[in-house]
């Protein structure tokens, strides 16, 4: 709900937030995208990518990154590996966006796979978010050390 009338082209959190929003993305961070391939959901990658004012990277970059979009799907391999090779140019405090096909598309992950592969790969689940008639999101981070 917003508190001003009329709505107009002002950005918001609210319902009407876009996938971009919901995945906490800002202009100016560096997106790493893995796991492209025909299925993803291009209407989606463009969204990101106005949303961060910029084009994603892709696994060449050789720099570090404010997060990462890991397209994942049942049968590209073992997750606690993709994960793992995800977190190789990831900013300490940054996050990986597991995107994965919805429950009932081709090649879903069951939400107890990705449950127990985070914890394997040193990752942290938090959130879960439809971004896409096909796809959902899961944030994974490194969970915090106490001092």
């Amino acid at each position: 709900m917003s508190a001003t009338a009329g709505g107009g082209s002002t950005q918001t959190d609210g319902p009407a937030a876009g996938p971009a929003d919901r995945l906490g993305l800002k202009p100016g961070m560096v997106i790493q995208e893995l796991g492209w391939d025909n299925d993803t959901d291009d209407a989606l990658r463009v969204a990101i990518e106005d949303r961060i004012d910029a084009d994603m990277v892709d696994g060449d970059y050789g720099n570090v990154v404010d997060a990462v979009l890991l397209w994942w799907r049942s049968e590209d391999g073992d997750l606690v590996d993709g994960l793992v090779d995800a977190l190789t140019d990831l900013v300490g405090g940054g996050a990986i966006w597991l995107l994965t096909p919805k429950v009932g598309r081709p090649n879903s992950v069951d939400a107890a796979d990705i449950a127990e592969a985070a914890p394997i790969a040193g990752l942290a689940q938090t959130t879960t978010a439809a971004v896409s008639k096909d796809w959902s999101a899961t944030r994974l981070v490194a969970p915090k050390t106490p001092a």
